[in-house]
This record gives C-alpha cells, sequence and structure tokens, in this order.
C-alpha cells in the first residue's frame, strides 16, 4: 500500500477515505492533561515497548511533536496523519508513523493512545482489521485502563465503551448546491452519527467535503458501529449520485460552465487562496465524477488537495512563506500538475 491518497478504494467518486481510530489508556497514568513530563516519558517508554510486538515494527517510525517545526507539524495534521490535538501537546506529544504513512499511533493526545487506520474509498471494515490487529499486540504487553461494566476508560465520556471512531471523508458538493446537505446533517444526528469538517472535530468543511463519524461508543460492539455508519454512507453516496444525475438533465449547461470555469481559473491563475483552490478542486472533481471531465484521475485531485494546503505549500518550497507568497506557489503548483 502506498499513501492513503494516492491510492485508489471503493466508491472512490464520493468517498475520499476511511478513518478508524481507537483510543486507548494506560493503567495506573493519569490522564495526559494531569501528567507531568517525567511521567509522559515512563508512559511513552512503555508504548514504544508494546510496539515491539507488532510485526515488522521497523516499518514504524518514531517522531516526537517537540522536535518538529511549526511547519512539519502542520503538515501532518493537513496529510490526516495525525489530530490537531496532538500538536497542542508539544512537550508529550509523539507519534508512530508507519512507512506507507496509513498507520499511526498516537502517544499522550488526549488519550493515552490514539491507534489510526487511513485507507482510500470506502474501506471501513478493512480499516478496523488492521486497527484491531494492532490493538491486540499492544495489549500483550500494555495493562490498558478497562472496566467490566463501561468498557475502555477514555479521558472524554463519549469515548468511553470502545473508544472507536469510524469515519468517512465524503465529497458531496451536489447534497450541499442543492441544499440538502442541511437536512442530511439534523437526520444522521438523529440516528447518532455526526457531521464534521476536513480536520474534525471543530473544523470547516471545505472543497465540499465532510467527515461523517459515529458519536456512540458505548452499548455497541465495534462490528455494528461500522456496519450501520457503512450503511449510511452507501445511503449518501446513492443520494449524491441522483441529484448528480438529476443536476445533468436539468442543468446541463450551467454545471458544465460551473466546472469548465472553474478548470479555467485553476489553470491559468497567477495567485489562489487555499480556500479558493479546494472550492475550485471539488468542481474539478465534481465535473470527473460526472464524467464531463474525462483526462484527469481521482488520485491526482486528491492529492492536489493536500498540496495546496498552507503548510504544505511551504514543505514543497522547503521554505516559510508569508500568505502572499504561498497564493502565487500554490497557483505555480496547481498550473504545473493541471
Amino acid at each position: 500500500m502506498g499513501k492513503w491518497y494516492e491510492g485508489t478504494g471503493p466508491e472512490e467518486d464520493v468517498v475520499i477515505s476511511s478513518r478508524i481510530r481507537i483510543a486507548r489508556n494506560v493503567q495506573d497514568y493519569r490522564f495526559p492533561q494531569e501528567m507531568g513530563i517525567e511521567e509522559s516519558e515512563n508512559l511513552t517508554q512503555e508504548v514504544l515497548n508494546g510496539v515491539k510486538n507488532i510485526p515488522n515494527n521497523d516499518n514504524y517510525k518514531f517522531i516526537r511533536i517537540g522536535n518538529l517545526s511549526p511547519v512539519e507539524r502542520m503538515v501532518y495534521i493537513e496529510e490526516h496523519l495525525i489530530s490537531p490535538g496532538l500538536v497542542q501537546n508539544i512537550d508529550k506529544g509523539s507519534f508512530l508513523l508507519r512507512e506507507d504513512e496509513n498507520i499511526s499511533i498516537m502517544i499522550n493526545e488526549e488519550d493515552h493512545i490514539r491507534i489510526q487506520v487511513l485507507l482510500p474509498g470506502l474501506n471501513l471494515e478493512k480499516g478496523w482489521q488492521f486497527c484491531d490487529e494492532i490493538d491486540d499486540y499492544l495489549e500483550n504487553s500494555i495493562d490498558y485502563a478497562f472496566h467490566e461494566d463501561f468498557g475502555y476508560l477514555t479521558a472524554c465520556p463519549t469515548n468511553v465503551g470502545t473508544g472507536l471512531r469510524a469515519s468517512a471523508m465524503v465529497h458531496i458538493p451536489s447534497l450541499t448546491m442543492t441544499g440538502h446537505i442541511n437536512s442530511l446533517v439534523q437526520g444522521l444526528n438523529k440516528i447518532g452519527l455526526t457531521v464534521r469538517g476536513i480536520y474534525g472535530e471543530g473544523t470547516e468543511a471545505v472543497g465540499n467535503l465532510y467527515q461523517i463519524s459515529n458519536q456512540t461508543t458505548l452499548g455497541e460492539k465495534e462490528e455494528r458501529i461500522i456496519e450501520k455508519l457503512k450503511s449510511v454512507i452507501y445511503q449518501i453516496i446513492e443520494r449524491e449520485r441522483d441529484i448528480r444525475n438529476s443536476l445533468l438533465s436539468k442543468k446541463r449547461i450551467e454545471i458544465e460552465d460551473m466546472i469548465m470555469r472553474s478548470l479555467g481559473i485553476l489553470k491559468y491563475s497567477r495567485k489562489i487562496s487555499s480556500k479558493e483552490a479546494m472550492k475550485h478542486l471539488s468542481n474539478v472533481r465534481l465535473g470527473m465524477e460526472m464524467g464531463i471531465i474525462k483526462d484527469m484521475d481521482f488520485k491526482s485531485i486528491s492529492k492536489l488537495m493536500i498540496d495546496v494546503q498552507p503548510a504544505g505549500i511551504q514543505k514543497n518550497k522547503e521554505q516559510n512563506m508569508s500568505k502572499a507568497e504561498r497564493d502565487i506557489e500554490r497557483a505555480i503548483l496547481i498550473r504545473k500538475s493541471i
């Protein structure tokens, strides 16, 4: 496997990626926000010892947040490899990243351990399989904080139980532009699912990208949580495709004009902000999904949606840049890529 955004997966015309994340804590340690540096170091070492049980553990690179520059930290967030919360713990936070970047193990985020698997397309069961296997290997030597009635104990009560967050990042421009997104959000909330922005809780949805995930972790088995989410995602996929077909049937000229204007802006702009770039990349992707644009692939657009972010632009140039400089460099990058 390669990086998640360089791969292909089931239902990729709507589902960009699938993520499985489980939260675990170690018995007899305080939660990260309460522990001191020495205690956090002891906890980190215990987790690293547990990782030695994982087959091919030498494929994992250990990275301390405190050893990264601010730009490097943001690059990992923009690539969805770590959470925004982890970089807040500069003195205590660290993570292990597998060579293919599909699996990361965060240490001392909100919880002691957060195992994350990220795969392209609708791949929830496969993600859970990988995550469950790693969890079992760690549990061979780590004494998890577990309650017979409540399940796995976590820093936030909403994660108690399975500690599982399953989510799919979906590209649903047709639902958004027709106003159906509001009723979708309300409907999902009623059945225990939630809609978040591109980087999770408290973040903005840009480029018509949304993360849909479970809210309930207590009282349901992991397989049932994933089955329920997958069933809903399939309904969203069907609805998005139906609206696309309806738009093509009733407003083809207007849709084609919007898509081709976006393509022209991306091809010829001399400066462009990340938010504007995401808007037009979303429209171009919609054109690909509708069959209007045929000479591009989903992988190239998914990669661009990562590369045009502020830290990604600076990483590409290997230098800190002002916003104006980033806007110019972003336009150059897009012109070269499209």
